[in-house]
């Protein structure tokens, strides 16, 4: 427990510059996204425009997604995604030289109404066992035949690449002479490369996502529970036309150590260290991945606590300074950030990911783990977060993250909301 649960509670003025993220007016109001159609509009056209490029690369004759989340970048399309991310009832298929079909749930049509990616809007075959039951095998059929039609428009074979398939669909298919092929790297590599549209449209995440830090922050306060303060920032992401939040990691004091808890009904005390991961799937689609740690009450850090977050902060500091185009993965983790030896139990497993419209390609482990990782290469115009989590045995945890767009020649935050001051 921290040594300072038991002390009266104490007159401590909050950090203003962290307030100044809420709304002008306050908190009564949402906030209205301003960008205008153009932008989004130049964003569509260069995701579609970009995935038939690497479509071509990779020798892909057609693309079969079903995951929401890769549809949302071929034709921004959204409906239901967090349903329809295990429940496979829309999906949509881009042809390399020729139209763009998106296979809508029944009666949702209209939703796909003005989107200029799409050619057509075809009604779905559903053949998962949920709605389909006995019928499930005779309508998959029907809808093998149908992509197999759409697909075969000459004599040669097809490479089909697939996101997300049930085994007998991806058996379906080939037995109709389609070479089913992993998709899944293809979509990964295309999103990996922004556009500045695409940037000026997470950075309107990123502002959303620091709102609702802000109401975080202002509620921190003893006696509330970790879901409270959880729930303030999915208020403000749902208010201001944000999507979902991926993770609930928002624990305090004790439960903070071990990190990965779900935030639970337990009611945080004066001085406890609040850590969390927004996760947040935000306006337009778009990713805002940023992790904080403050006290509650805001009332100053015990020691522990400076020497854990100063840590922390060292290595995201670090680590931010060796960001720029050209250096390889491995380049990268022989230069950075060497965690303690103390701290190594209950590290992060990574020190660097991929963001766009979730947490994207590519993973960099930390140090200690990186003989697992892949190889590449950091490009200019990805955008990346940088992590941080530190903690000692019988302490509590410091979590930071912060999303940076790499630029031509370094790397540039697109979060701004402050560290602490210790």
């Amino acid at each position: 427990m921290n040594e300072l649960s038991t002390a009266p509670v104490l007159q401590v003025l909050k950090d203003e510059r962290k307030l100044s993220y809420l709304n002008a007016e306050g908190m009564d109001r949402p906030l209205i996204s301003t960008l205008g159609d153009a932008v989004l509009d130049r964003a569509r056209g260069y995701r579609i425009a970009r995935l038939r490029a690497k479509m071509a690369e990779y020798d892909c004759d057609a693309m079969l997604m079903y995951d929401p989340v890769n549809i949302r970048y071929a034709f921004d399309s959204s409906n239901m995604s967090i349903w329809t991310m295990h429940n496979a009832a829309r999906y949509a298929l881009v042809l390399a030289d020729g139209p763009a079909i998106m296979f809508e749930f029944d009666g949702c049509e209209h939703l796909n109404h003005g989107l200029p990616t799409i050619d057509e809007v075809r009604p779905a075959v559903s053949w998962l066992y949920f709605s389909a039951g006995d019928q499930a095998e005779h309508r998959m059929n029907e809808w093998a035949d149908e992509i197999a039609a759409i697909v075969k428009r000459g004599p040669g074979p097809v490479r089909l690449g697939v996101d997300k398939l049930e085994p007998s669909g991806a058996f379906a298919l080939q037995a109709r002479g389609l070479t089913v092929i992993d998709g899944q790297e293809i979509l990964e590599m295309a999103r990996a490369i922004k556009s500045a549209d695409e940037i000026e449209l997470m950075r309107w995440t990123v502002r959303v996502c620091e709102a609702g830090m802000a109401r975080m922050y202002e509620m921190s306060e003893p006696g509330r529970t970790e879901r409270e303060i959880w729930a303030e920032l999915h208020f403000e992401n749902a208010r201001s036309g944000g999507e979902w939040l991926e993770t609930k990691l928002v624990t305090a004091g004790p439960r903070t150590n071990p990190w990965y808890n779900e935030c639970s009904d337990y009611r945080i005390q004066l001085g406890d260290m609040i850590s969390f991961d927004t996760d947040m799937v935000g306006p337009y689609g778009y990713c805002a991945d940023l992790s904080r740690s403050w006290t509650c009450g805001h009332v100053a850090m015990t020691a522990k606590q400076r020497e854990l977050y100063a840590a922390a902060l060292d290595q995201i500091n670090h680590n931010l300074s060796l960001l720029k185009p050209g250096v390889t993965f491995a380049e990268f983790n022989a230069k950075s950030w060497a965690i303690p030896e103390k701290y190594q139990p209950y590290r992060y497993s990574l020190a660097l990911h991929g963001t766009g419209l979730c947490d994207e390609w590519p993973t960099v482990l930390l140090h200690p783990d990186f003989a697992k990782n892949c190889t590449g290469t950091i490009e200019a115009n990805m955008v990346l977060n940088v992590e941080s989590l530190i903690a000692e045995e019988g302490s509590e945890s410091i979590k930071l993250e912060t999303q940076v767009l790499i630029t031509e020649t370094g790397a540039e935050r697109l979060d701004t909301f402050p560290w602490e001051e210790i």
